[in-house]
């Protein structure tokens, strides 16, 4: 195995590592990964990113089937309407010059942090109880408030799914938790369940110009599942609230990061 297969796998063990215990976030940390430390260009790495965090998702989500921690309703709307604002947003991304993509990639990661850390103690609610009432619209099939609610947050992460090629879960768990306030124990694998809706879209729609180094997606992909499944098992013994702290915590000190190193490339 090369140095830089090495380097991807264990970059893979960190990225598992969130998506298995937070259900999302996972893309905010590989496109940083793939550009910054494995040397790719910003369009490559979020073609990268989209697949490994896509196919690791989606082990999660098979994983949590069996343990009823998905909102199904939720989750299949959600990416329905979320699959042609991919492929759009993956049309937009061809035509972005690098650094506008990842300022924008950053300041979507503090605005997440920000609504997670300021909504954060709701996490720990059953869907019965204090969550607005949008949770038990969605359990009993009301179609009102709660629909349009889905509709748009679907449209908007499915557009940036394909615009920063992430799977969106750093922007579903914060939309499922504030805005359709869903506890984080099914905020979790719903978001999973809509990040391969999300992933696999943005991959189709980028059938045409695809440029994967299997060297670096191969290690990447395999470790980063490993890592899931272990991180799984830690995080079903925390609190929904520490999680989404922790989320919201791992997300927006990535969004700092990414926004110092894109402000220097235009400053420079």
């Amino acid at each position: 195995m090369t140095a830089t297969a090495l380097v991807a796998a264990a970059l893979g063990i960190v990225v598992g590592v969130v998506i298995g215990g937070l259900g999302g976030g996972g893309g905010v940390l590989t496109v940083p990964a793939l550009v910054y430390v494995l040397g790719q260009d910003a369009h490559d790495a979020t073609t990268g990113g989209v697949l490994i965090v896509g196919v690791t998702a989606l082990v999660g989500t098979l994983v949590r089937v069996r343990e009823r921690g998905i909102e199904w309703r939720t989750g299949i709307a959600f990416g329905a309407v979320g699959v042609p604002a991919a492929y759009l947003g993956t049309l937009v991304n061809r035509n972005v010059d690098q650094p506008v993509l990842l300022i924008a990639f950053a300041c979507l990661t503090l605005l997440a942090a920000a609504a997670m850390l300021w909504h954060g103690d709701s996490a720990d609610d059953p869907p019965e109880h204090g969550g607005g009432g949008t949770a038990i619209a969605i359990r009993h099939g009301v179609v009102t408030g709660a629909a349009a609610k889905i509709v748009v947050c679907g449209v908007v992460v499915g557009f940036l799914t394909g615009f920063l090629g992430v799977g969106g879960g750093f922007l579903v768990v914060p939309a499922l938790v504030v805005v359709l306030r869903l506890p984080m124990s099914l905020a979790v694998g719903t978001s999973l369940f809509i990040i391969v809706i999300n992933a696999a879209s943005s991959v189709l729609a980028r059938t045409a110009d695809l440029h994967l180094d299997w060297m670096v997606i191969g290690p990447f992909t395999v470790t980063a599942i490993a890592a899931s499944l272990v991180a799984k098992r830690i995080a079903c013994r925390l609190s929904g609230t520490t999680l989404s702290r922790a989320f919201a915590l791992m997300i927006g000190a990535v969004g700092l990061f990414v926004a110092a190193e894109s402000i220097g490339m235009l400053i420079g």
